[in-house]
């Protein structure tokens, strides 16, 4: 028994209550609305659904314009596909518009990727299951709960693990993309990287898992939405700009002679992606008003006529109201999702482009804060029913599921005082009521920051909503004036970065939004995708690969060229591990810059190429460097921790102690130390272990290995090869050149890429045994390694400066009891603080007992609504691969704060 129990039980014989700031109630955290819950009700069975009718359109508005211009061709095939989305309007909806007609819906790209849906085409034809496309694909687990569908039954048919479609809407699927065949942007990329002379090395490494995915698999998102241009001017005004610009730059180069004509053809463009936005705004105003017409409850009726007036209103003038202006960055927002198969399109700080909207409301009394917030939990609705089509190693292996529509909170205003202003309360409020999984919210802590704002954040954080997320405000400006520094980033810019995907740094800058009689700068992204460089390599594979002189002991293939060297010293062996990373990373990119470069040739991005202001200002889409900043593309890594823990096991146990030779760590790590892999236990977490007749052979091995000295300890032996293996990455990065001709830098985060990539690797240095998962983002402890509590993994995590990074990933996980009460909430913030302090980038809590996740597994059906955070994101436990539940149920639980 402590001390404090002891005290506790003095007081009870006395018959003193045992009074504890633990125990002192916060505010009662008010349900959400009616309509929320009515429709959440909806939410909750829905399938899943792959339709037809927007990649319809596509194609024929794109065959009916063949010759046309190509940048022109593509603003009028996307535009034809907004103006001819049916319109689905839900009774207690009053934010309205869906990707789809239907309200949890998604559709192919078959002009950016066929051959995944073409390599179907019989299969899906005869209505049996198909094979998988790649090896990524094969590997990834679709959780099986909520609105995946995973099989198909009836008249639905299952695509990529997770997409339902019905059989009627199969032809369609089937000639839609069969146009496409040998013309997508993959085909033609793949057409010309195979002419590289190292295109049988990249196939190696793609095979292999070693790399997960290619570019073109999501070529938009990780970046951040901008929506000054229409709440500035509207579609109408911004139509009459194009033709102002029209006529005074069409013809004529001025002092650019390879783009300076284009300028003309690019605001043609953008006339047709207003023309297309605009009629699709009307058609959902004209279905509400049928609706309206038609309803007898009064009450319905007023809202259809709402509905009309606001979406009448957005389709040609700038929004003159709060409602209206959040339905207008809905609407911008799933124009740029629909345009392209993406993820991590980034809502951005819209507390702050909204504020002058909400505060004219309030002031003139037209709306109430509770109004306000069942606004915003609608539109947490709109955001969650956000599907990515793509194939099962991208949905399933990657996403997860979520598309990462982060939204973010605080940081500096453009004067360089705290940005948190009154509605960004209430989205907290929100997020707190409204339980959904999108969009996640980030908290950019400053120091500057009001207190009672990061109170409050604390105070959902504890909720086990797994957000908001925590990122150092300043390390992230530090990071801008790093990395855009000579494309001319200013301090006034660099405090309007964010979150651009789940973890993504983004650049932004300032706008003069003119609203209300006064001027408010307003922030928004300010580059393309801060991704699509060289997509989640496997750190750890690496490593086996140099073990096992470049072959894949998994399937017997060669993945790099034999060293054919005697490993006699750990300098060696890490030196082996930089070249391999090379030859993977330098084909990679290559041929990622290839699909890349294709896409914007061919498939140039319409409405985000029309929201970036400096693109409408320079007359060049993005692919043209239109942004005004292009230095974003970067190499993801997977598997940090277990890949240093791997090193510091194999450098104590071999090259210092000299208990076991080389090929002896290695002959154990490929026995996988007589153990039953995760592919024949189904256990994809390290708290399940089942032995062979071998497992006596290995037994000492395997105990020096999970012994052996582990990060997240304060441990200098091991840290200081996190800090060796981050300043080799931070200059040998740049050396890499993106298709802009940008160095390239490091972006760590896993997102779900440590199940798949952990089930192709063999068992590890570190007593992480073949096909379980990696550590999950890229300075957390790897699960059930650390022993001497939060702060020390603190410690070890800030050995290296993270501004000189992207990004880098901390996640934990606390019991429920260890936030208890008011002093609970002070405890977590102090936590967050602590580590910001130090000069961490990012914090994320899981506040959830293991024990419920544990029975959350055995019953899903039970915890519909149970949601976690995994790696970046929040998603429905449900709909979660298993091999990522694993990992998450197994993390390092602390029950003290």
């Amino acid at each position: 028994m402590d001390n404090k129990q002891k005290l506790e039980e003095i007081l009870r014989k006395r018959g003193i209550a045992a009074l504890h700031t633990d125990d002192t109630k916060e505010e009662d955290i008010p349900e959400a609305s009616d309509r929320f819950k009515k429709l959440m009700d909806i939410y909750y069975i829905l399938k899943v659904t792959a339709d037809m009718e927007t990649p319809y359109w596509y194609n024929r508005i794109w065959w009916e314009n063949d010759g046309d211009l190509i940048e022109v061709r593509r603003a009028k095939a996307v535009a034809g596909g907004y103006a001819h989305t049916t319109p689905t309007i839900l009774p207690y909806e009053k934010l309205v518009m869906n990707k789809t007609k239907d309200i949890r819906g998604a559709f192919p790209f078959p002009w950016v990727c066929a051959s995944f849906f073409n390599s179907l085409a019989e299969s899906l034809m005869n209505e049996v299951d198909a094979p998988a496309e790649n090896e990524a694909d094969s590997v990834s687990v679709v959780g099986a709960g909520g609105g995946n569908v995973t099989e198909s039954y009836g008249e639905i048919i299952s695509i990529a693990k997770k997409f339902g479609m019905r059989k009627e809407d199969i032809p369609v699927l089937v000639k839609v993309s069969k146009y496409w065949d040998g013309i997508s942007v993959e085909d033609v990329s793949t057409k010309y990287a195979k002419m590289i002379p190292e295109y049988d090395q990249f196939s190696a490494v793609m095979d292999s898992v070693v790399v997960m995915f290619d570019s073109f698999a999501i070529p938009q998102g990780r970046e951040v939405m901008n929506y000054y241009m229409p709440l500035q001017y509207g579609f109408d005004e911004i139509q009459k700009m194009c033709d102002d610009r029209i006529a005074l730059v069409m013809g004529e180069a001025e002092d650019d002679g390879i783009l300076g004509m284009s300028r003309g053809y690019y605001y043609a463009a953008m006339k047709e992606v207003c023309k297309g936005l605009s009629k699709w705004c009307e058609n959902y105003a004209r279905r509400a008003k049928d609706l309206a017409s038609r309803e007898r409850d009064p009450e319905f009726k007023k809202n259809y006529e709402e509905i009309a007036e606001v979406m009448e209103n957005i389709a040609h003038k700038r929004p003159a109201s709060f409602r209206e202006a959040l339905q207008m960055t809905l609407c911008l927002h799933y124009g740029v999702v629909n345009e392209d198969p993406q993820s991590g399109q980034s809502i951005g700080r819209l507390g702050q482009v909204l504020q002058p909207f909400y505060e004219k409301d309030i002031e003139e009394g037209k709306i109430t804060d509770e109004e306000v917030i069942e606004l915003l939990e609608l539109y947490r609705i709109k955001i969650t029913c956000i599907e990515c089509f793509a194939s099962a190693g991208v949905s399933g292996g990657v996403l997860s599921g979520n598309t990462f529509n982060n939204l973010s909170l605080g940081g500096q205003s453009y004067d360089g005082r705290s940005a948190v202003t009154p509605l960004e309360y209430l989205i907290l409020e929100a997020g707190m009521r409204a339980k959904t999984p999108q969009p996640t919210l980030s908290v950019l802590y400053d120091e500057k920051t009001p207190e009672d704002f990061l109170m409050k954040a604390a105070q959902c954080t504890k909720l086990g909503l797994g957000y908001p997320a925590w990122m150092n405000n300043q390390t992230g400006m530090n990071f801008m004036m790093r990395q855009y520094g000579p494309e001319g980033m200013n301090l006034e810019d660099a405090r309007a970065w964010c979150l651009g995907g789940c973890l993504e740094s983004a650049p932004g800058c300032f706008s003069p939004l003119e609203y209300n009689g006064k001027v408010t700068m307003i922030p928004g992204g300010a580059s393309p995708t801060c991704g699509t460089g060289i997509h989640f390599t496997a750190l750890p594979k690496i490593l086996e690969l140099v073990l096992t002189n470049g072959v894949d002991r998994r399937t017997g293939k060669r993945v790099f060229p034999a060293h054919n060297e005697k490993i006699e010293t750990y300098d060696q062996m890490v030196a082996l591990w930089q070249r391999y990373l090379d030859i993977s990373n330098r084909i990679v990119n290559r041929v990622n810059n290839m699909q890349m470069d294709i896409w914007r040739k061919y498939n140039m991005p319409a409405v985000n190429s029309l929201l970036k202001a400096d693109c409408f200002k320079k007359g060049q889409h993005i692919g043209n460097c239109g942004a005004r900043y292009n230095a974003c593309i970067n190499f993801e890594s997977c598997g940090t921790i277990t890949y240093i823990n791997s090193l510091a096991s194999i450098k104590k146990n071999v090259f210092d102690d000299q208990k076991y030779t080389l090929e002896e760590m290695t002959d154990a790590m490929v026995h996988n130390f007589g153990f039953k892999t995760a592919y024949e236990t189904n256990v994809f977490s390290p708290d399940f272990r089942e032995s062979t007749p071998e497992a006596a052979k290995y037994a000492q091995i395997f105990a020096d290995c999970v012994n052996a000295p582990k990060y997240g300890n304060a441990d200098p032996y091991v840290d200081q090869l996190l800090r060796d293996y981050q300043m080799y990455l931070k200059d040998y990065l740049p050396t890499l050149k993106s298709y802009y001709g940008k160095p390239e830098y490091l972006c760590q985060i896993s997102v779900s890429t440590h199940g798949p990539q952990g089930f192709v690797t063999l068992a590890s240095a570190d007593g992480r045994l073949a096909g379980t998962t990696y550590s999950d983002g890229s300075v957390s402890a790897a699960a059930g390694t650390d022993k001497n509590g939060i702060y020390a993994i603190f410690e070890s995590a800030t050995v290296y400066d993270h501004s000189q990074n992207q990004n880098a990933q901390m996640n934990l996980k606390l019991h429920p009891s260890a936030v208890k009460g008011l002093s609970g909430t002070r405890k977590l913030l102090d936590v967050v603080r602590a580590y910001m302090r130090k000069g961490g980038f990012h914090v994320q809590f899981n506040v959830v007992g293991s024990d419920t996740l544990r029975a959350a597994q055995k019953k899903p059906e039970a915890y519909r609504d149970l949601m976690v955070r995994v790696a970046g994101f929040t998603q429905y436990w449900c709909e979660i691969g298993k091999p990522i539940q694993d990992e998450v149920i197994y993390r390092t639980e602390y029950d003290e704060a």
